[in-house]
């Protein structure tokens, strides 16, 4: 029972509208009513004076009108460009061909009026006209293995022509033939086999060629007889024929083939073998592209050996501009690539043709029978950020569709649904069944201004008699400014004033408020609190939020920042305060050489969590310590005459015989060569050490020439010498003595 009742509510929901998708109003920038409109769909303006409070942002103006209703704005004083269609051309569907131009498809012209980003529905109708005229080209491969198929089709003419007139009694037949290029390796160039390349036992052969065209449309059957009764087989090398280049000339050929203005146009394709596309001719050398041009001259496709083939989309594409629907009779070993290749094609049909090609006329009619049956529309020359969906409304329609509408049935109706994303000068584009002449043009413009019922007072006392009311807002008379024109710049120009109101990305009062005078005056933010700062910067709802709350429910947002409760900390406060887990072994946090928040250590760069105790990217200590050692322990070095000042703070040192330290052994050269050995343990803090330094230092090798060497005053080191006459040139024979007490002259020696 109760599953009964809630299936009742959520339909009386349904009907109700309260399923629907709500209404927003995505506001950014706003300053004007125009800045509103352009906002989306669903904005609206309120131009009822006195409508926004003292301070109060303009923007609040814009909104959508259930809100703006609720806040109080009357319904009347609501402005909302509404889209507007105006049908220009419409003239009645004809029922049957009475030699004069038929109408298939209504309206002819409509013109519409959009506001950016909400769509307008229109419908369009469609008729296809009784007795319609039909042109059926027939384009047949001539290839050697379509030998049997020349000779049914030289006897088609009277089963066509009757299959024809059961459409309408204003038919036409042309004819046309293809192979292919007459290059390597599609075609034996060899001249002999250029003018007969059929085997040698065909009496009857043509010379090579790309595509003929044999007859233009005619509406007697003789001549077509006559016509296709003189053609022959010729051959080439390759399986693949060149019909793609015969279509392509077939297609933009209009004036030699004859089709008619006013047609339905079919173009059958024969063959038995598949076809040749862009890029293939590059096997020929052949790199010129092809241009979608007509190059026939005295019947022959003459720039057939000097252009690529074209590619499946130039081709449909000539196809549809010249509302030419392709039928494909082929044989059966080669029905599958072509069905793939009719699903490139729009309007195109596939029938599989028996070996010899009796069946055709059938093919023929069945295929027509399908195309006819089927309409869809479709658009052309589309503008940028113009969006169309079409909607079938008949019995067997189609899914609506964003590029094209089908129907199945010979009068139907299409909703044709069109947006316009942004505001555009008035442009147009056309809607059209594919295959059939008639057309719709739509021409677009977008509306984007307010048509303001303003004032006719030059100086307003709503805005303080210093200024016009345009759409609810004041504008100023010139050495006015403010919200209500009440303050005066004096000798100083708006500008300035301005400028004084810009923050360090040059956005007035940050977008978040009025500059008057010269000083931001802030809204407030949607929940009802005020911006501030001097640039209305801040807002204290903007903070880190912690378990879905700000601030985590225990401090204060200030400015984008989290001032937390006693006991707490962190960035959105959501850690009480401790330090248990930063405590080292010493009983000092993070070794003074970092910060604990939230119970853990963030060191300072280059020291290590969890404690910071190891520094992976310092310098050696080694090295930076050297001459404040030499100076604590022997009283000499750079720092000699400052080493209290400079040492004493970051170095606490004591002289032994022996290490009791368990750290790295430090052993460096000092300012005089000799080798001191100290260790060095970090303190608490990041620049605070205790140093061993060895009474000792290191023994040093000195190499004297009696000539030349004067006595010095030496230290108390261990010194190893080696006496070297000036003359003698080999040093390691020369006679070397140890030196262990060297407070007197090494010379002495």
């Amino acid at each position: 029972m109760s599953q009964c009742w809630l299936f009742l509510l959520l339909l009386l929901m349904g009907r109700n509208g309260l399923c629907q998708k709500e209404e927003v109003c995505s506001k950014s920038v706003i300053n004007s009513c125009s800045d509103c409109i352009k906002s989306g769909p669903y904005c609206v303006w309120c131009q009822q004076l006195n409508f926004t409070k003292p301070g109060e942002q303009e923007a609040v103006r814009c909104d959508t009108q259930a809100k703006l209703l609720e806040r109080g704005c009357k319904a009347e004083e609501i402005l909302s460009p509404p889209n507007s269609d105006t049908v220009t051309k419409n003239d009645r569907l004809s029922s049957t061909f009475d030699q004069q131009e038929p109408v298939q498809l209504a309206p002819q012209e409509i013109r519409l009026e959009l506001r950016p980003g909400l769509p307008t529905t229109f419908p369009i109708h469609f008729k296809r006209v009784q007795g319609y005229p039909v042109d059926l080209y027939y384009l047949m491969d001539l290839s050697n293995s379509m030998k049997d198929d020349l000779q049914n089709v030289k006897g088609l003419g009277k089963d066509l022509f009757a299959a024809l007139k059961k459409i309408t009694q204003h038919a036409q037949i042309g004819f046309g033939a293809f192979v292919d290029k007459t290059v390597l390796p599609y075609t034996n160039t060899n001249k002999d086999k250029l003018q007969r390349p059929c085997d040698a036992a065909d009496k009857q052969c043509q010379a090579a060629f790309g595509y003929r065209h044999v007859l233009s449309m005619t509406p007697r059957e003789e001549e077509f007889k006559t016509k296709v009764t003189e053609q022959f087989i010729s051959g080439n090398l390759d399986s693949p024929e060149g019909s793609l280049d015969a279509m392509m000339q077939a297609s933009v050929c209009g004036d030699k083939i004859g089709w008619r203005n006013s047609s339905t146009r079919l173009l059958v394709l024969t063959t038995d073998a598949g076809f040749h596309m862009a890029g293939d001719g590059k096997l020929a050398g052949i790199l010129e592209p092809n241009d979608e041009h007509c190059h026939m001259e005295n019947n022959l496709y003459v720039k057939s050996s000097e252009m690529d083939y074209p590619s499946v989309g130039q081709l449909a594409s000539q196809l549809d501009k010249n509302n030419i629907q392709p039928i494909f009779a082929v044989t059966k070993n080669v029905v599958n690539v072509y069905r793939q290749l009719s699903q490139m094609i729009p309007k195109s049909e596939v029938g599989e043709l028996s070996s010899d090609s009796r069946n055709v006329v059938r093919l023929i009619e069945d295929a027509y029978n399908k195309l006819s049956s089927k309409v869809t529309v479709t658009h052309d020359n589309l503008p940028e950020n113009v969006r169309v969906v079409y909607t079938p409304r008949c019995e067997h329609a189609g899914p609506p569709g964003e590029n094209r509408g089908v129907c199945d049935q010979v009068r139907i109706s299409f909703d044709v649904t069109v947006t316009a994303d942004t505001c555009m000068k008035t442009t147009s584009f056309t809607i059209s069944p594919l295959g059939i002449k008639d057309t719709l043009t739509v021409t677009l413009s977008t509306n984007c201004e307010c048509q303001c019922m303003d004032p006719q007072v030059a100086n307003h006392t709503h805005c303080k008699g210093k200024g016009r009311v345009h759409c609810g807002i004041c504008s100023c008379s010139q050495g006015f400014v403010g919200q209500f024109c009440e303050c005066s710049i004096g000798d100083k120009d708006e500008g300035t004033l301005r400028e004084a109101c810009k923050d360090e990305n040059g956005v007035e009062c940050g977008g978040r408020g009025d500059c008057v005078c010269g000083r931001c005056e802030c809204h407030t933010t949607e929940s009802g609190n005020y911006y501030h700062g001097a640039f209305c910067q801040c807002d204290d709802e903007q903070c880190e939020k912690f378990q879905n709350k700000l601030c985590g429910g225990k401090g204060k947002c200030n400015c984008g920042t989290c001032e937390c409760n006693t006991g707490y900390e962190g960035s959105a406060c959501q850690c009480t305060v401790s330090q248990e887990a930063c405590r080292t072994i010493n009983n000092t946090v993070c070794y003074g050489r970092g910060n604990c928040k939230c119970n853990r250590c963030e060191c300072d760069e280059g020291y290590q969590p969890p404690r910071c105790q190891k520094c992976l990217g310092c310098q050696n200590p080694c090295l930076t310590k050297l001459n404040c050692i030499e100076c604590l322990g022997f009283d000499q070095g750079p720092f000699k005459k400052n080493c209290t000042e400079a040492c004493s703070k970051s170095v606490f040192h004591q002289m032994v015989d022996q290490f009791t330290l368990s750290s790295k052994q430090c052993e460096q050269k000092d300012s005089e060569g000799c080798w001191v050995k100290f260790k060095l343990d970090q303190l608490v803090g990041k620049d605070n050490y205790w140093a061993e330094i060895l009474k000792s230092r290191g023994m040093v090798e000195i190499i004297l020439t009696y000539i030349y060497i004067r006595p010095v005053a030496v230290h108390t080191c261990s010194v190893r010498y080696t006496a070297v006459p000036k003359w003698h040139t080999n040093r390691r024979a020369a006679r070397t003595r140890q030196c262990e007490h060297c407070s007197a002259n090494p010379l002495a020696h």
